[in-house]
């Protein structure tokens, strides 16, 4: 993948070049995720990668098809930016392949004008498209749009109790039990634990955990977590030097383990 300029973070971009635009508001609401972007051209995808990143999001980038839907298969992303020209397996064929097992969020990305080609990865299950060229500061938004709508849907869709291994959370009471006996647990102490829970097996950086309890009232120092996750630990079962729950990914953050 080829080198972009820093000055072309604030450039839009295109089928046939760039155009200007503004850079990324340092402000902005941010919901970290894990986001592949399926793009031929290196020039495009290293400056949605940039935008992406600017954002806080972990970005995975394939240059054809074909590697595109097997980095879907084995790195499990929350969003998929999709191109529709593509070598190898076009996106309309990946789309069509993934909404065959997966509702991961896609959105697709096109340089075609005509309503019936948009109108296609819309049937197929797409999310959203945009079409070239266009703003990245504007995909950024869409893609904020998207993970905060499928978030919405998510917590809809979920129990009223959630169960893995010993460990259960009742989210009416806001209760836990591990091993059919009572914990008390602090509001954050229960938000950290549902959140782990909900993806088990995923490792969640600090960002993460504290993007999706706190949001963005959250004033202190990312090391909290360590601090929260401690009692967590200590609550949830008797050995916390040799967790069963809640696992440490050296250097990245933590994961549930049922």
């Amino acid at each position: 993948m080829t080198t972009v300029e820093a000055r072309a973070g604030e450039r839009a971009f295109g089928a046939n070049g760039y155009n200007q635009d503004s850079s990324p508001d340092a402000g902005d609401e941010r919901m970290p995720a894990r986001i592949l972007i399926v793009e031929d051209d290196p020039d495009t995808a290293q400056l949605v990668r940039l935008y992406l990143c600017r954002d806080g999001h972990e970005v995975l980038t394939a240059a054809d098809g074909v590697k595109g839907l097997a980095l879907a298969r084995e790195e499990s992303p929350d969003l998929i930016v999709l191109d529709l020209m593509l070598p190898g397996l076009d996106g309309i064929e990946i789309c069509r392949e993934l909404r065959g097992y997966s509702n991961v969020p896609i959105i697709m990305v096109t340089a075609r004008v005509e309503e019936d080609d948009r109108l296609a990865g819309l049937e197929l299950g797409a999310d959203d498209y945009i079409t070239k060229p266009f703003s990245p500061r504007e995909l950024a938004a869409r893609v904020k749009a998207v993970l905060r709508r499928t978030a919405m849907e998510a917590n809809a869709r979920s129990p009223a109790v959630l169960k893995l291994g010993g460990v259960s959370l009742d989210f009416p009471k806001r209760a836990a039990r591990v091993e059919h006996r009572p914990v008390a647990l602090t509001r954050t102490e229960f938000d950290i634990l549902a959140v782990l829970m909900r993806s088990p097996g995923r490792v969640f950086s600090r960002d993460e955990i504290i993007d999706r309890v706190f949001g963005d009232d959250f004033e202190g120092f990312d090391r909290t977590i360590d601090t929260h996750v401690s009692n967590l630990r200590r609550k949830l079962q008797v050995r916390p030097d040799s967790p069963r729950y809640i696992k440490t990914a050296y250097g990245v953050g933590y994961r549930f383990d049922a």
